[in-house]
């Protein structure tokens, strides 16, 4: 079993690489791979696209490797599991409203806009730890409950059309998206890499999720 962390030139993965090979060691879940390269992509049996930066910025860079972004939506299409992370959450959104309209790859229906806290004297971007709030019932929440805390940096989040693809969220002078879901995609606007024991454990439930 071979899970593969897609590089794409957003940012640095090295802490991402190793969470996931500490749980797939812990729960003998197979190899951790990054890759840029598309046939790596397809061969894999779970896919993980992260992201920092800007929407404009990951969607240009992704696209940029020919026939990398085909190979994440032929993974998504014959329903493998596939995890975003920050910015490659954001992505799966139809639309990302940072500096202009930009596409998305319409996987979950909704936008992505800028936060908009009704308390003033909360700073843009989101950064730091926060509780979970809402968490829906999803085998990748399994074992996390509303009051753990995840690591957050951003100042846009995706409002997603259906509210069935809304699995959880966080207060911050307002509810804020914190994972989306639809069929076999998860999206975390959090970094599980960087939210210790509950992001190891969202971690550990996608290596072992069977959609």
């Amino acid at each position: 079993m071979t899970t593969v962390i897609v590089d794409y030139n957003s940012g640095n993965l090295r802490s991402a690489e190793k969470s996931f090979q500490r749980m797939a060691v812990e729960l003998d879940a197979g190899d951790i791979i990054v890759s840029a390269d598309p046939d790596v992509v397809r061969r894999a049996d779970r896919v993980v696209l992260p992201g920092v930066g800007a929407f404009a910025d990951c969607r240009r860079e992704l696209g940029a490797i020919d026939g990398l972004f085909g190979a994440c939506a032929e993974q998504v299409q014959s329903g493998k599991p596939f995890m975003g992370i920050c910015v490659g959450m954001q992505m799966m959104a139809t639309w990302g409203r940072e500096h202009g309209d930009h596409k998305g790859f319409d996987w979950i229906k909704g936008e992505v806009v800028k936060l908009a806290p009704n308390d003033k004297s909360l700073k843009i971007p989101h950064m730091g730890w926060n509780a979970l709030d809402n968490i829906a019932p999803h085998p990748v929440f399994d074992g996390i409950a509303k009051g753990d805390h995840v690591y957050f940096v951003h100042s846009y989040h995706l409002l997603p059309e259906n509210a069935d693809d809304l699995l959880a969220t966080v207060d911050y002078g307002g509810a804020i998206t914190a994972a989306v879901g639809h069929d076999n995609i998860i999206g975390t606007q959090f970094h599980p890499e960087k939210s210790q024991s509950t992001g190891l454990r969202l971690i550990g439930n996608f290596l072992k999720w069977k959609p």
